[in-house]
């Protein structure tokens, strides 16, 4: 009974014991195929980049994208570059302007400012005088103009400036005048429209000799003594005959042997001895 026992408990043992090693064998299997998953496993994670040496030379590609966004950069900056020439292109192109058969804008634009032309105030139909510029006599054009009535008086002319100075609202009235007597077409030849005159720069004189009124505003004046002295010695004083004859495609104006405009002596000499008009010597024409 005691042998039967002992070889009982014996083979209990060793049942226990081929239990707990094929536990551990198979523990051992099931931790090794785990481990084999994990490494075949991929990883979720983006591959840490590599920060660059100093000393590597290599040259890193641009992803297409970058050079797809550079280049539409330089196209937007040449684009850019090509719509500034042309905003400066057309600011620097001059306006077209229509004229009238009398010479004058068909469309007047009020000037800011009078224009001068190599120093001098220019006024005829191409540039108008502002409404508000009211300069009255240059007292340096009534200086010259004094001591050329006094030249004429020695040389045996009594000489007086009838018309000097005239103001933007005087020049509406004069010229308003001349078309309701005359017409619109023929007053536009001797009368220059309100901001056109050059008598509203206070540099203008139309010049008559004493006596003889019935001659002032004809050109029959020019053709006395009296009226021949003074264009053939007016630039000594500064001044020009500003509207000669045969003239009237360039002045704008017919011709007229009374009205002088001051300039000054150098160029009233070069206007005088080249036999042209104020337009021509300026390059206005």
């Amino acid at each position: 009974m005691r042998g039967n026992r002992a070889k009982k408990t014996s083979d209990a043992w060793k049942i226990v014991i081929i239990s707990i090693t094929s536990l551990l064998i198979i523990g051992a299997i099931v931790f090794t195929v785990k481990e084999k998953q994990e490494l075949i496993k991929p990883s979720l994670k983006p591959p840490v980049e590599e920060q660059s040496n100093e000393n590597n030379n290599s040259t890193e590609v641009p992803a297409e994208t970058d050079v797809q966004e550079e280049n539409e950069d330089k196209n937007d900056e040449k684009l850019n570059e090509n719509q500034q020439e042309q905003q400066t292109e057309q600011k620097d192109e001059p306006k077209s302007i229509e004229y009238d058969e009398s010479g004058y804008p068909v469309t007047h634009i009020e000037p800011v400012e009078p224009t001068y032309v190599k120093g001098i105030l220019v006024a005829n139909k191409q540039y108008p005088l502002p409404k508000t510029y009211n300069p009255g006599e240059s007292p340096e054009s009534k200086a010259a103009l004094g001591k050329m009535l006094a030249g004429a008086k020695e040389a045996g002319f009594d000489l007086t400036a009838f018309s000097g100075f005239r103001s933007y609202e005087y020049q509406t009235t004069l010229y308003t005048n001349y078309v309701n007597r005359d017409g619109k077409k023929a007053a536009d030849r001797y009368s220059a429209r309100p901001g056109y005159s050059e008598h509203q720069t206070g540099l203008a004189y139309d010049i008559g000799e004493k006596g003889r009124e019935n001659l002032w505003l004809t050109s029959e004046f020019g053709e006395t003594t009296a009226g021949k002295w003074l264009h053939q010695h007016a630039h000594e004083y500064g001044f020009i005959l500003r509207y000669p004859q045969g003239k009237e495609n360039i002045t704008g104006y017919m011709y007229e042997s009374w009205h002088f405009r001051y300039v000054g002596l150098e160029i009233a000499k070069a206007v005088y001895e080249a036999n042209t008009t104020l337009e021509e010597y300026l390059g206005l024409k």
